[in-house]
């Protein structure tokens, strides 16, 4: 490895805005966000953004919050089985919809089947806490 193409250690360079960064997940906790559907949500977009940093991290987390052996074993293929609530299924759909944007996707549809389950402002939480395993998940894939 070559000093140009070595790894960028962004927590060394910008801690500041790395830090601030981590922040946001505690705010996320605070607005009522669930450990057990926070770790659902980054674990989902984890394995679609192929982070094996980020997996391993959220497996565990989803564990101790109290996600089952049998949702993690299913989350992969989440839409045929029937280890999910309705929310939670609503969430994953808005996780991947959000995670692999494609032109065709009907967000109303899917702001219906959450806004059957949550309010807006946990809606916009959701939201955050995708966006931000999102980026997360290309920082950390950014190292490699």
């Amino acid at each position: 490895m070559t000093v140009s193409t070595a790894p960028v250690t962004h927590e060394q360079n910008e801690p500041k805005l790395m830090g601030h960064l981590g922040q946001v997940h505690p705010m996320m906790a605070e607005k009522g966000l669930s450990h057990a559907l926070s770790a659902l949500i980054e674990l989902r977009a984890s394995q679609i953004n192929q982070c094996a940093y980020c997996v391993n991290m959220h497996i565990e987390q989803a564990r101790n919050s109290g996600v089952t052996q049998e949702q993690l074993d299913k989350l992969v293929v989440w839409q045929h089985t029937d280890v999910f609530s309705a929310a939670e299924r609503a969430v994953l759909a808005w996780v991947e919809a959000l995670t692999i944007l494609k032109q065709d996707t009907d967000f109303a549809a899917l702001r219906a089947q959450l806004r059957a389950h949550f309010t807006d402002n946990e809606i916009t939480v959701i939201t955050a806490d995708v966006g931000m395993i999102n980026l997360w998940n290309r920082v950390q894939m950014s190292k490699y």
